[in-house]
């Protein structure tokens, strides 16, 4: 359930949180038609030396990836696919769960922290049992992450599709808090608890027999400054990840990842940059050699989500007459859920390495990245910075 932007309300309605502003961006995109272009080769060079991005061994579960060559493209299948969702007990993830449950074609692994809610959820919105299954996973502890890959392995089931839904969003917060291996919330659990799943995962993508494997991430509008709604401060800034390589713990290093102060809502920006970025380096990684599709996308502003649970009463209050009625820019859950389902299953957005988005029409489109969400040198700095902080490296 990511935040699909705050809104950029006017001059007129300002929030404020010691002294600066806190809303945070939810003006829809103006399309972009140029599609993001990236290099689908499995090495990527630095420098004068190119170094091989596939290992040629695997050391138990946390070891890199060895693939055989892609055979599943073209292959037909008349079994259902299968597709894990995390956060989905409710808003996007719910949604999307939801949608894909009722088009017959698909089982939904219902990735959550509550097994309870989730159940009570899935029964709200009228799931058929047969069509979903409830799993742990909490993405703010690695040993959880690790665990669900576990538990899932060993259900003997195909993985087909890999949504990385889940977000923690805190706003209004005016101290960080921390994940059980003590990095920073947001970053922790939407960057480093997705990231360390899809790795774990990524194989059981590559054994899938489906004819489109994929993997997506769901980013958001807020981290692209190269859109109206980007530029509302606080901006989204990695800098140069000296908060990130310092483990993110906020004792002898930032809690954040540029180094700056704590700021909640910047937090959660720069971890959807951080899976923007991260979705790119796969597929330069992975895509040419695999076939696996890999994509994120913005599908269009929640403006009702629990996401905004942490936001201020009165944000809360006026933010979706706002988006529904000022920037037009409102899309609910149930709409919403659908776009997502599209990108899991159209056969027409099999394309890799694409960030989609959608036009006032909810026709899809491929949007344009801003220059760091799309920054090939930073992207590859964070993977690497990321494999370590999670324990795929020393």
């Amino acid at each position: 359930m990511a935040l699909q932007s705050a809104a950029l309300l006017p001059c007129a309605f300002s929030i404020h949180k010691e002294g600066k502003s806190s809303k945070d961006s939810c003006f829809f995109g103006v399309p972009f038609c140029d599609h993001i272009k990236a290099d689908s080769s499995l090495k990527i060079k630095h420098g004068s030396r190119k170094q091989s991005v596939i290992r040629a061994e695997a050391v138990a579960a946390t070891a890199a990836p060895t693939f055989a060559p892609a055979t599943a493209q073209g292959k037909k299948t008349l079994r259902k696919g299968t597709v894990v969702v995390t956060g989905a007990s409710s808003g996007l993830g719910l949604a999307t769960a939801k949608a894909l449950a009722e088009g017959g074609k698909w089982h939904v692994i219902m990735a959550c922290r509550d097994f309870l809610k989730a159940e009570k959820a899935a029964k709200s919105v009228g799931m058929a049992k047969e069509n979903y299954t409830i799993m742990h996973l909490d993405l703010a502890s690695l040993d959880s992450v690790r665990q669900f890959v576990k538990n899932f392995k060993q259900t003997g089931r195909h993985l087909d599709v890999l949504v990385c839904n889940a977000a923690v969003y805190q706003p209004t917060a005016r101290e960080p808090s921390f994940t059980a291996e003590g990095f920073e919330l947001s970053v922790g659990t939407n960057h480093l608890g997705h990231f360390l799943l899809s790795r774990l995962l990524l194989d059981d993508l590559v054994k899938s027999d489906y004819p489109s494997r994929r993997l997506i991430i769901v980013g958001s509008i807020t981290g692209n400054t190269n859109t109206l709604a980007g530029n509302v401060p606080p901006k989204a800034n990695l800098g140069d990840l000296r908060g990130l390589q310092g483990g993110l713990t906020g004792l002898n290093t930032s809690s954040m990842i540029d180094g700056g102060g704590f700021d909640g809502a910047k937090a959660y920006k720069d971890s959807k940059v951080c899976n923007m970025l991260i979705m790119q380096e796969f597929h330069r990684r992975f895509h040419e050699e695999t076939g696996i599709t890999f994509a994120s996308l913005y599908p269009g502003c929640i403006a009702t989500t629990g996401l905004f649970r942490e936001h201020i009463p009165l944000f809360r209050l006026l933010f979706p007459p706002f988006q529904k009625f000022i920037t037009k820019g409102f899309v609910s859950e149930e709409e919403s859920g659908k776009r997502l389902a599209q990108v899991v299953s159209d056969p027409s957005l099999t394309k890799s390495g694409v960030y989609w988005s959608w036009n006032k029409d909810s026709a899809s489109f491929e949007n344009q990245l801003s220059q760091e969400a799309s920054d090939i040198e930073k992207a590859r700095k964070l993977w690497e910075v990321s494999e370590k902080l999670v324990g795929l490296t020393d």
